[in-house]
């Protein structure tokens, strides 16, 4: 092992066996031997990687890429099926806050307990006490039985036992998220002072933001493998870029299996439509719903609206920067002067983010023949990563609503960009 690391990982595996329906009892392994069908999942293949003393790694992917399973064998909980781990140093960890509590033994009891099965004296216990009450709060409550603790009481109080060992090397698995606000930013100011202190720490979780900003360098994996490691800003940044792919993919999948089931409702509209079109010259300003979902006189139809990517397929799914095109196809069923087509882009609390029209723009379009297309390009697509609607209308001149569709339909933007809000807008910083 080289004296400047405190742990090495060097090609580990790991399998587990999947039973499909496996025996509990004597008599059911007996009688049940076809219950005991597995297989071989590979969780871990190959992981290699090495952490410095006074290091802090983040570990992140998605769930079942094998993160917890890498935490429990530096843990030694689980041994690897081959390869070696070689650590330096006692070991604590923040994995299953509480393991070994006992309900019925009050908080101060359990103290003892926890803190013994990381190692520590009674003696060792004893001088920590205080600083351990101290910072889980839990002061007037520390002699009442832990099953009398709440959820949030229960972690405070197993995190401030294992935040207190003398440890070398810390692992931390997904428990950031103990207590209220003021109590986590408790816990990250204590992890910040233990790092500082030169103790290695390897920490596991889905946040981003606390991987940069408490990690120096951040391992990637994804199924059972190492996808990317290095610092930990450029690990984020290929994580996120293979994420919003993945996300992608997902959409337009679920993009394909909406459109199945949308074609019959379409069918349904399109004959309703057609009467309401019939009925158009009837209708007055007053019997329009303007409370409506789809709304309008009907002397002018929009048949169907679709969003383009910068391919040229109809889609849900953009990237921020993308051109997209909204086409509206329309029909005239009774001729009028002049022409209003209008967009507009709503978050999923109805709040309107863009609204455009082609009034606005100073653009007249005059009736010139029964059916038609207009379209409408948005170049570089500003929106950040998120969900939105769509909203479609045609108007005439005096802004009256022919065909009026709120949301029309639902899109989603994925970007690189991670910036709050709704808009990318290109920026840079410069430090003088």
């Amino acid at each position: 092992m080289k004296p400047e690391n405190a742990i090495e990982v060097k090609n580990v595996t790991k399998k587990f066996r999947v039973y499909q329906d496996k025996g509990h009892t004597l008599k059911e392994k007996t009688l049940f031997r076809g219950r005991r069908a597995y297989e071989e999942r590979l969780v871990l293949d190959g992981i290699s990687f090495e952490v410095e003393k006074g290091e802090a790694l983040g570990l992140i992917g998605h769930n079942g890429c094998g993160k917890s399973t890498t935490l429990k064998l530096l843990t030694r909980i689980m041994y690897p099926d081959s390869g070696s781990i070689e650590m330096c140093g006692r070991v604590s960890s923040l994995i299953e806050l509480g393991a070994g509590f006992h309900p019925d033994m009050s908080g101060r009891e359990n103290i003892y307990i926890n803190a013994s099965i990381f190692g520590l004296t009674k003696r060792e216990i004893d001088a920590r006490m205080e600083d351990i009450i101290a910072f889980s709060e839990l002061g007037e409550y520390l002699d009442n039985p832990v099953r009398t603790y709440s959820s949030g009481m229960y972690m405070r109080l197993a995190f401030s036992v294992a935040i207190n060992v003398d440890a070398d090397i810390l692992l931390i698995d997904e428990i950031l998220a103990v207590g209220d606000a003021n109590f986590q930013a408790k816990c990250f100011d204590k992890l910040r002072e233990i790092k500082a202190k030169g103790t290695t720490v390897v920490l596991v979780t889905h946040d981003t933001s606390a991987i940069e900003g408490f990690c120096k360098k951040a391992v990637w994996m994804n199924q059972g493998k190492i996808a990317f490691q290095g610092k930990s800003g450029e690990t984020v940044d290929a994580y996120l870029a293979f994420m919003n792919g993945k996300k992608i993919t997902e959409l337009q999948k679920e993009e394909q299996r909406k459109k199945c089931l949308e074609e019959t409702k379409k069918m349904e509209a399109a004959k309703i439509k057609e009467q309401q079109a019939e009925d158009g010259s009837k209708n007055t300003e007053q019997e329009i719903d303007y409370e409506a979902n789809h709304f309008g006189r009907m002397h002018i139809v929009i048949e169907r609206a679709e969003m383009v990517n910068e391919e040229g397929k109809v889609t849900a799914v953009f990237r921020t920067g993308e051109n997209l095109k909204i086409k509206i196809y329309y029909q005239v069923k009774q001729p009028l002067k002049e022409y209003v087509f209008g967009v507009g882009i709503y978050n999923l609390n109805g709040e309107n983010i863009y609204g455009n029209n082609t009034q606005i723009d100073r653009i007249c379009i005059p009736h010139t023949a029964e059916k038609g297309c207009v379209t409408y390009t948005l170049d570089k697509l500003p929106l950040l990563s998120g969900k939105y609607i769509l909203n479609v209308a045609i108007v005439d001149a005096d802004g009256v609503p022919m065909d009026f569709y709120r949301n029309y339909c639902t899109f989603d933007v994925v970007s690189k960009d991670r910036s709050t809000g709704y808009f990318s807008i290109e920026h840079s910083w410069e430090i003088a």
